[in-house]
């Protein structure tokens, strides 16, 4: 998340270079953008609906390990006992089951990025919003952020942090898309 909205701020100070401000008279502010980021009931709503899906997951994956290890226990206890056939299918049974959990594993994960980018790009977004729509307002040239910690040497410069967390107060709060996710494939026992 920081990452992206370092970038952000890099694209948006690139702007400013680009149309070509005239740096004796220009007006520098500075923001730190995680400060601003974790201060919004948004990224807190976004933080619990990534942690919930994400819990979820593991708690499928759990159920998966569990079902594994009880059937490889049961076939270390039974495998002295058990004809040949029966053997070789519970093994297969017990590699697909592996293969399956593998592969739940990987798609989980993807989906947990995939959760992650649909929570968090609205709220990025209207945030940059803001801090262009102020710095044009207020006449600033360039904007710093402060926590990415791109700024070395700097003459005093305002801290826009009240007047974006102000405008971003009398804005409607920002909810996800109601899209619907991929679903994650079915783990559960074949039949």
């Amino acid at each position: 998340m920081k990452k992206i909205f370092k970038l952000t701020i890099l694209a948006v100070l690139a702007l400013f270079t680009a149309v070509g401000v005239n740096a004796q008279g220009a007006k520098f502010g500075h923001i730190n953008s995680a400060e601003l980021l974790a201060s919004l009931p948004e990224v807190k709503d976004a933080d619990k609906k990534l942690q919930d899906f994400a819990t979820s997951m593991e708690s499928q994956l759990k159920l998966m390990t569990n079902e594994y290890q009880s059937k490889v226990q049961a076939y270390q206890s039974q495998a002295a006992t058990m004809a040949d056939p029966i053997k070789d299918a519970k093994v297969k049974e017990i590699s697909d089951l592996e293969a399956r959990i593998q592969e739940f594993q990987q798609t989980a994960q993807e989906s947990v990025t995939k959760k992650k980018e649909e929570l968090y790009s609205p709220i990025l977004k209207k945030t940059e919003d803001v801090i262009v729509e102020m710095a044009k307002e207020k006449g600033y040239a360039y904007v710093f952020d402060t926590s990415a910690g791109s700024v070395i040497y700097g003459q005093a410069s305002d801290d826009m942090m009240d007047i974006v967390k102000k405008k971003l107060a009398s804005l409607p709060a920002t909810s996800p898309t109601a899209a619907p996710t991929t679903p994650v494939k079915s783990t559960g026992p074949k039949k």
